[in-house]
């Protein structure tokens, strides 16, 4: 019986192109950290030290520490000196990139029922960003926080692994007290919300969009593929197989 629901965020209850979006988000924080650390420096810092979160797999540290590992030293200076520029960018500049993202208007009316329903809501998106971010990227999707009180959100605070590892997985789980079967992951990334997903068990939804013909490993079972809205006609019409 289902239990819990993971969303993915970005292109699954969000439309916001990574690519475009990760681009114009160092360009924006180079502009506004650009007189402490030289931009090209920062970028390159600030991509090693991804990589070192991405490498992350759930055994020790949290995201948050392995980044602080790889991109405060490299860039000299310690944490306490730098983190409150980097609070005060989220808290002014970042609302700035909402209009590179677009809302989908079955990413509410899904997370209105799922909590209707009574189960438990994780926003599972890979925790490379802070709380904030990733907090204006739910208000920006019409699913704020203020108004959900979701049993979990994965940010770089609090994880030990990043969405690429089935760690990433195991821990929600655990944090939810749940066991796979009980659980539904939706997400548009084959590689990061549905193989890892699957390999733990979890029964999961594909979002696709127009370039996907079908799922590059037949062998993964899936509850079903198609747009957000095709999700929606799914559950309202009582036919989510789960």
């Amino acid at each position: 019986m289902l239990k819990a629901i993971l969303f993915d965020l970005d292109d699954t209850l969000l439309v916001n192109s990574m690519d475009t979006f990760v681009l114009a988000y160092f360009q924006a924080l180079t502009r506004y950290v650009g007189h402490r650390i030289p931009p090209e420096q920062l970028v390159a810092e600030l991509l090693r030290a991804t990589q070192a979160m991405e490498a992350n797999d759930g055994t020790g540290a949290t995201n948050e520490q392995a980044f602080a590992a790889a991109f405060y030293p490299a860039v000299g200076y310690e944490p306490a000196e730098l983190k409150p520029l980097f609070d005060q960018f989220y808290a002014e500049e970042f609302e700035k990139l909402r209009p590179l993202t677009h809302p989908i208007a079955e990413a509410r009316l899904l997370v209105k029922w799922a909590f209707q329903r009574g189960l438990q809501v994780t926003i599972a998106t890979n925790p490379l960003f802070p709380r904030s971010p990733t907090e204006q990227r739910l208000a920006w999707a019409g699913v704020p926080v203020s108004e959900f009180a979701y049993a979990l959100v994965t940010t770089y605070e609090d994880m030990h692994a990043t969405k690429a590892h089935p760690a990433y997985y195991c821990e929600i789980l655990a944090r939810l007290d749940r066991q796979p079967d009980e659980c539904l992951m939706v997400g548009d990334d084959w590689q990061r919300d549905i193989v890892p997903a699957a390999s733990v068990g979890i029964p999961v939804y594909w979002i696709t969009g127009p370039e996907d013909n079908g799922p590059p490993s037949p062998e993964i079972p899936l509850i079903g593929q198609g747009k957000l809205g095709d999700l929606w006609e799914l559950v309202k019409s009582g036919k989510l197989a789960i």
